[in-house]
């Protein structure tokens, strides 16, 4: 009867993925990447001379490699057993100087990119090492670099977008748009008529007319999504004016070409045109020029105290209740969205808005009332 080789190598499918991994990667070390090719050529049948020729080394290399893998798993098989080879002596000085050089950008030392690879970390950490006197960084490796930046939660591959606050009296803007906001939830408590109607008004630009080249493909019990073709025509685009009834939730749209100031004007005209004449018009909106232009300010005088302005501060257009609405318009309606001309596209729009109108939803404002007193 056959005797079974001696170095059998047996591996569970997860481990197969982890090592086919590692052959994949370009950051891991050049031993652990060969040491993984003989625990895969010896699952697949591989001979321990033939894994050896193969990849030009000792048969005793794979024999050892074999043998730890037998003794301890996979994961102690990819890496030097204790106390073999040279100790780490990365000190803390050397640390912390790549760190240092991993929170500045690659633009700093001269390169082109904007932000750190952690191969062309590496490469520069090597190549000037011995300039900033840490030759013991001559021959770290890509992984020990890793654990160094993650270790200090630094990941400077990676963005994280914040917004700056560049309006000096933004807090100052924003307990205003929360105290109209405490005004119309105690309108809801009370019921009663304040002699004012209250919009959030804002503006969505560019949304675009598209049109299929080829008609989408239902889908079937086949093919269980829409089939689109890649390819489309484009018909212009318009902007859509709205401002939002905060107290009963309706939405009245203008759809223009452009949201300059005459369209706004002609939006503020809808909206004499519609509320009763002895209420006064307050509209939340943010610092677009067309609101304050020239001529809206004309029109503004034409209509003495018919109108109130409350303004969002600068990048603070997020305290507008509308920006949700329009989050949702685009989720909901806009997503996707195939027309065979422009004027569809605008038929289609107020046709969404109809449909909205014909059950509105009041949104509500939450944040930071409970520390607002109107």
């Amino acid at each position: 009867m056959a005797r079974p080789k001696k170095n059998v190598v047996v591996l569970t499918e997860s481990e197969v993925e982890k090592l086919e991994k590692i052959l994949r990667t370009h950051t891991a070390e050049a031993r652990t990447v060969q040491r993984a090719k003989i625990l895969l050529y010896s699952f697949r049948g591989m001979n321990d001379t033939a894994v050896a020729e193969k990849l030009d080394i000792s048969r005793q290399s794979v024999s050892n490699c074999i043998c730890k893998f037998r003794a301890v798993g996979v994961e102690a098989a990819l890496e030097d057993l204790a106390g073999r080879g040279r100790p780490s002596t990365i000190t803390d000085d050397e640390k912390a100087w790549v760190i240092n050089i991993a929170c500045q950008k690659p633009t700093t030392f001269g390169y082109a990119q904007e932000l750190w690879t952690i191969s062309k970390l590496q490469n520069h950490i090597r190549t000037n090492c011995e300039a900033a006197d840490y030759p013991g960084l001559r021959r770290i490796a890509a992984s020990k670099i890793w654990t160094i930046l993650n270790d200090a939660e630094i990941k400077p591959h990676r963005i994280r977008y914040y917004l700056e606050k560049r309006d000096p009296n933004f807090d100052q803007k924003m307990e205003e748009v929360l105290i109209v906001y405490k005004q119309i939830e105690m309108q809801f408590e009370t019921n009663e008529n304040n002699g004012m109607v209250t919009l959030s008004y804002d503006e969505k630009p560019g949304i675009q007319a598209l049109a299929n080249k080829a008609p989408d493909l239902l889908p079937t019990m086949e093919r269980g999504y829409v089939g689109r073709d890649y390819e489309y025509t484009r018909h212009g685009t318009v902007s859509l004016l709205a401002g939002m009834d905060l107290f009963t939730g309706e939405v009245i749209p203008l759809v223009r070409d452009s949201h300059k100031s005459s369209d706004f004007i002609d939006f503020l005209k809808i909206l004499d045109e519609k509320y009763d004449k002895s209420l006064k018009i307050r509209i939340i909106l943010d610092n677009h020029s067309a609101h304050t232009s020239k001529e809206s300010m004309r029109y503004l005088a034409s209509r003495p105290g018919r109108f109130a302005f409350v303004f969002t501060p600068t990048h603070g257009s997020w305290l507008n209740l509308i920006e949700g609405f329009f989050s949702k318009m685009a989720r909901v309606f806009l997503r996707g969205i195939r027309v065979a001309s422009k004027e569809e596209l605008i038929a289609r729009i107020y046709k969404y808005m109809d449909e909205v109108n014909a059950t509105p939803v009041v949104h509500r404002w939450k944040f930071k009332m409970d520390e607002i007193t109107a």
